[in-house]
């Protein structure tokens, strides 16, 4: 399936360029066109327009497989206000000189840049985030510090930091458009056109990503939560389940029976498999070895690395990395908090019904 989106034909008082690279995730270009459409819909007079190129060729395939057929000519575009640079998966691999140089030239003219989603990889190769504050999809955070430690990685919705933006992806390219909106026609436009879409809530820059952290449709309990982070900062150096309860100032009973209840799994079984998931992403988005990634990852010996790692993806650490993405026609997330529960559950369960009553 092939996808066509229109532009206003006229360059408007603001225009802006989506860069988008194979693999890109189209609902959130889609989403984020729309703000704008919506936003012209909404007021006496056409506000915004834009363009949408690839350094790529005129036909791009997107994440989910439809081709979006492009600008491949961006000598033909209008001058931008603002260039968004969308990837997804792949790009951490993906080093497009061109595109490099360009987005240069674009930041030396005082153009607006955001890198949406994977697209900061982009963005960081041009050197434009240099020193800056950053974010990009939480479950890419680790791979992208280890890649640019120069910068200043951090998880929330999105970041501004003058006239370089970044965005995590989804549908937080929403609220980094109703901001921009907010900007341009005031927030009083940018609340209307919430409106319109049926948006729930705007969310600010500083907005965590994640609400419910991976269990159930409720947020999660503010004590469980602030455990869960606590082990994500210490990916490297685990913490011991005592030293995690004196942070928390709660006894290390509470936390675990706390932990269970909500989580359904111990503290111990979500650190590892959350180490699991770190040296899954450092395996598919940097050159560290897989010895070094046991280490960055907690593992005090490579066998105990390899074992859990096997455990939990049903392949070597380096196959999993020789697969990613080429050999892959779509990505798969394996290795969930919800699948990891629920196979406790079932490991459980048969260990019940082994025992004679």
């Amino acid at each position: 399936m092939q996808i066509d989106i229109a532009s206003p034909t006229k360059r408007a008082p603001t225009h802006a360029i989506f860069v988008v690279v194979p693999r890109f995730n189209l609902t959130t270009m889609i989403t984020m066109i729309e703000t704008m459409r919506i936003a012209n819909y909404l007021s006496s007079e056409v506000v915004f327009s834009w363009d949408i190129v690839s350094f790529d060729g005129p036909r791009i395939s997107a994440s989910n497989g439809m081709n979006t057929q492009v600008n491949h000519d961006i000598t033909a575009t209008h001058p931008a206000d603002f260039v968004f640079v969308l990837g997804s998966w792949g790009t951490e691999v993906y080093d497009n000189r061109r595109l490099t140089s360009w987005l240069r030239k674009e930041a030396r003219a005082g153009r607006r840049i955001a890198a949406v989603e994977l697209g900061c990889y982009v963005v960081a190769r041009a050197g434009l985030l240099d020193g800056k504050m950053a974010t990009t999809h939480f479950s890419w955070l680790s791979g992208f510090r280890e890649s640019f430690p120069q910068v200043e990685a951090i998880e929330q919705v999105y970041t501004i930091d003058g006239k370089i933006m970044t965005c995590s992806g989804g549908l937080a390219g929403v609220d980094l458009m109703l901001h921009l909106i907010d900007e341009v026609l005031g927030s009083g436009m940018s609340g209307e056109v919430s409106d319109q879409m049926l948006y729930p809530a705007i969310r600010t820059a500083t907005t965590e990503q994640r609400r419910t952290m991976g269990r159930s449709k409720e947020e999660m309990l503010p004590l469980v939560r602030r455990a869960m982070s606590i082990i994500e900062q210490n990916i490297e150096e685990p913490l011991s389940i005592p030293e995690i309860a004196e942070i928390l100032d709660v006894s290390q009973r509470q936390l675990e029976r706390q932990f269970s209840r909500h989580v359904g799994c111990t503290v111990v079984q979500f650190g590892l498999l959350r180490r699991v998931e770190n040296a899954r992403i450092l395996l598919i988005s940097t050159q560290m070895s897989v010895r070094e990634i046991a280490t960055a990852s907690g593992f005090n010996t490579l066998s105990h690395f390899s074992y859990s790692f096997g455990k939990l993806f049903g392949r070597r650490p380096s196959e999993y990395r020789e697969a990613w993405p080429e050999n892959e026609p779509a990505p798969s997330w394996t290795g969930t908090l919800s699948d990891f529960v629920d196979a406790l559950e079932r490991k459980r369960q048969q260990k019940l019904g082994g025992k004679k009553l």
